[in-house]
C-alpha cells in the first residue's frame, strides 16, 4: 500500500512536469508566430534611410504572413547609435538601422570603414564597401557578432562633407582653428586634427543644438543627412571634401535572431539586401538635389579644385599607418591591397 502511494505521487509529479512543458512549448510557439518587434534609427523622418526602414518593416510583415510585425522608431526616438547598439547587444530591442562608424566607443574596429579616402568614387565604394568578402564587411560583421549583434545587410550613408558657420573651406589650411563635431571615430577625428581643426566627439542627437548654440562651429556629414536633419539651417558654408564614404548596417540583436526559424532568417536577410539596394540607388539620385536645396537655403557650397582635393587626400592617406595600432597592421595592409588592386591602371 505504501509502495502504491509512492508510485502514485511520482506519477503525479511526472504528469505535472509534462503539462508545464507542454504549456511552455505552446506559449513559445504562439509567441514565435506573432512577434511584435521594435526597429530604431537616428535618421530623419522621410529621409532615404527612413524610407528604407519603412520598406523593410512592410515587406517583413508581408513575407512572414504577419508572424513578424515591426514598429518603427526613427529620428533618435530610442536614442543615438550608441544607445541603440547597447540595447541590441542586451536584446532589449530587436532591430536597428545603425551607423557603425559612431560605435568606436563600443569597439574601435567598428569604424574601420571611416579611414579617410578608402574610396574616391561611387564605383570604388561599390567594389570595396559592398563586397561581402572584403576587409570592411568582414571586419564589421565579425565585430558586431562579438557584441551579440547580427549584420543583415549594408546601406549607404554617403560621402561626408564639412560644414561650418565661420568661413569657406577651399583648402586644407582653411580648416585650421575650426571646432568641428565628429562621431567617435579615430579616422575622422585624426583627419581633422591633422588639418589643424579641433575635433569634438559628440552623439548625433546633440548636434543640431550644439550648432545652434555655437558649442561647435561645424560638423561633417554628407548632403542627405545635412539636409534631412536640417543641420544646414545653423551653417553658412559647406565643402564636398568627400573625406570618408560611410555606410550603415541593418542589424539584429543576437537574442532576437536566435528566436527565428531558418525560413524567417532568410526572409529578413533577403529583405535587408533588397531594401539596401534600392536605398543606395535612391540616395545617389537625390544627392545633387540635396546639395541644391542646401545652397538654396543660404549655404555657400564649395567643390574643391582637383589640386585642393589632392591635398585633402594626402592628409587622409597619411593617417592609415598611424592608425594601424587601432585597426591592426594586417587589416590595414589587406585593405591597402584591395584599394590598390582596384585603382591599378
Amino acid at each position: 500500500m505504501k509502495n502504491h502511494a509512492t508510485l502514485l505521487r511520482k506519477a503525479k509529479r511526472v504528469l505535472a512536469t509534462l503539462v508545464v512543458t507542454a504549456v511552455g512549448t505552446l506559449g513559445a510557439g504562439t509567441a514565435a508566430a506573432e512577434m511584435k518587434i521594435r526597429l530604431g534609427h537616428v535618421f530623419a523622418i522621410n529621409s532615404p534611410v527612413d524610407e528604407a526602414s519603412k520598406d523593410f518593416a512592410r515587406l517583413v510583415s508581408e513575407r512572414t504572413n504577419g508572424e513578424i510585425t515591426v514598429a518603427l522608431f526613427p529620428n533618435s526616438q530610442l536614442g543615438g547609435d550608441e544607445a541603440l547598439a547597447r540595447e541590441l547587444s542586451r536584446g532589449s530591442i530587436e532591430l536597428a538601422f545603425l551607423n557603425p562608424g559612431s560605435l568606436a566607443g563600443l569597439d574601435p574596429l567598428l569604424d574601420i570603414h571611416y579611414l579617410p579616402y578608402i574610396a574616391t568614387s561611387f564605383k570604388e565604394a561599390d567594389a570595396i564597401f559592398y563586397n561581402p568578402q572584403g576587409v570592411l564587411q568582414t571586419t564589421l560583421r565579425t565585430t558586431l557578432a562579438r557584441h551579440k549583434m547580427q549584420a543583415l545587410g549594408f546601406f549607404e550613408l554617403e560621402f561626408r562633407a564639412v560644414t561650418n558657420s565661420k568661413q569657406a573651406v577651399e583648402k586644407v589650411s582653411d580648416l585650421k582653428g575650426l571646432k568641428l563635431r565628429v562621431p567617435g571615430s579615430a579616422g575622422i577625428k585624426g583627419f581633422f586634427e591633422a588639418a589643424g581643426a579641433q575635433a569634438v566627439a559628440m552623439p548625433f542627437p546633440e548636434l543640431f543644438t550644439a550648432l545652434q548654440q555655437g558649442t561647435v562651429d561645424g560638423q561633417d556629414n554628407g548632403a542627405s543627412i545635412t539636409y534631412n536633419s536640417r543641420l544646414f539651417e545653423a551653417q553658412k558654408f559647406m565643402t564636398t571634401t568627400n573625406h570618408v564614404y560611410a555606410m550603415g548596417a541593418i542589424t539584429a540583436s543576437e537574442r532576437f535572431w536566435g528566436r527565428l526559424s531558418a525560413e524567417q532568417r532568410k526572409i529578413l536577410q533577403d529583405t535587408a539586401a533588397e531594401v539596401s539596394t534600392r536605398q543606395i540607388q535612391k540616395n545617389r539620385e537625390l544627392n545633387a538635389t540635396f546639395l541644391k536645396k542646401i545652397g538654396d537655403g543660404g549655404v555657400r557650397v564649395t567643390v574643391p579644385t582637383p589640386e585642393a582635393m589632392a591635398e585633402f587626400q594626402r592628409v587622409g592617406d597619411s593617417l592609415w599607418d598611424k592608425l594601424a595600432p587601432i585597426y591592426g597592421t594586417e587589416r590595414i595592409k589587406a585593405l591597402r591591397e584591395e584599394v590598390a588592386k582596384l585603382r591599378k591602371p
